[in-house]
């Protein structure tokens, strides 16, 4: 009726496609931009939500295994989801207790600890002091930088807690962590088929079939480093607590589950974790420096396992996140979302970089690129 209406009018069939893909984009536009806001605005609560959906998609895989077995949707997610519940208590009940206290040790003593590794690798300093034309560094400076430090770095930790617990927060997010997270991960699990289907069946007719492709690639790219990088983490942060331990270093169990941590962000888990067992090692282990080579030998074996078995393995090449797109995606979900934007990130980055992808390909397959003359 719309063409014919168009042909009596004299007006082409361009005419009325136009209006109607404005239309569309300004749509999805304004459907981005509420989601966004809603997003923004629910920030404080929604992180037992997005916690339960991100294990519900770590777990799914078993669930989708155990269904292949035989067993009903919903017999499989009860017994994936108590066996993670069991697993996740009795993994914090047996390394919380001595990770805390080491963490607290570890930044009662930290001025302490600077003021002696510096003493390590003043003479090693000092002569380029010298060239540059700065004075020599005695003990009273360094304790005095020390303690400027550490003044910084606990104003830093103490302005971020008291953020975090304002209005409640902080009480809120800890208690639905314990009862939300388990739940919602359940509900997830279990009807993670219907709301897939749902999905499915509301999208665009016209533009389904390249949707579902687009959804396809991004799901690829997420599994392929979110739950590689996952176990990647795990790994390494097993490697570390336990050689760490193993060759004596005070605190090594907090600072290998740190380092392990936190090697989701490129090269930042290596290098931090790097630096303050060696560090550790530097006040700790001298005049016995084969402490202090133990200490580097541990991050050597663990670098060479990562960078040659682990991430070739778990995570792949083929993923299409660049290391330096990762990096801006955590700080950028981090600023303006917080800890739901970290866990958040990645997944959109991979998204995004798929749209991305396919947006370029098009635009290579266009005359604006081809130029006007192309056949």
């Amino acid at each position: 009726m719309a063409a014919a209406a168009a042909v009596t009018n004299g007006s082409g069939p361009g005419d009325v496609i136009q209006p109607a893909i404005g239309g569309r984009w300004r749509f999805w536009l304004a459907a981005a931009a509420a989601f966004l806001v809603v997003l923004w605005l629910l920030n404080d609560i929604l992180l037992p939500f997005v916690v339960g959906m991100v294990v519900a998609y770590f777990l799914d895989p078993i669930v989708a295994r155990l269904q292949r077995l035989g067993l009903s949707r919903t017999m499989a997610t009860t017994a994936v989801t108590i066996v993670a519940v069991l697993l996740a208590v009795g993994i914090a009940m047996a390394i919380l207790p001595p990770l805390l206290g080491q963490v607290e040790a570890l930044i009662a003593k930290a001025p302490e600890y600077i003021v002696k590794a510096s003493l390590r690798i003043q003479p090693l300093i000092e002569p380029l002091r010298e060239r540059l034309g700065m004075a020599p560094l005695g003990i009273n400076d360094l304790q005095a930088q020390a303690a400027q430090w550490a003044g910084k770095g606990l104003a830093v930790a103490g302005g971020v807690a008291s953020q975090v617990a304002e209005g409640g927060v902080a009480i809120v997010n800890l208690l639905g962590l314990l009862f939300i997270t388990p739940v919602v991960t359940f509900y997830m699990l279990r009807d993670w088929e219907k709301v897939l289907a749902a999905i499915d069946g509301a999208l665009p007719l016209d533009h389904a079939d390249t949707i579902r492709k687009l959804a396809r690639e991004s799901n690829a790219a997420i599994a392929g480093y979110v739950r590689g990088q996952a176990l990647v983490c795990l790994c390494l942060g097993s490697i570390y607590a336990i050689g760490l331990s193993l060759v004596g270093l005070q605190f090594g169990l907090a600072i290998g589950l740190i380092a392990g941590a936190i090697s989701f962000i490129p090269f930042v888990g290596t290098f931090v974790g790097a630096v303050m067992a060696i560090g550790m090692a530097l006040v700790q282990f001298p005049p016995d420096w084969i402490g202090v080579v133990k200490v580097a030998a541990v991050f050597l074996f663990g670098q060479t396992l990562e960078g040659n078995f682990l991430s070739p393995k778990l995570v792949g090449d083929r993923v299409g996140l660049h290391p330096v797109w990762i990096m801006f995606a955590l700080l950028a979900g981090g600023s303006l979302f917080g800890f739901v934007g970290v866990l958040i990130a990645v997944p959109t980055a991979a998204v995004i970089g798929v749209i991305v992808r396919h947006l370029i390909g098009r635009y290579h397959e266009s005359a604006i690129y081809r130029g006007d003359n192309a056949g």
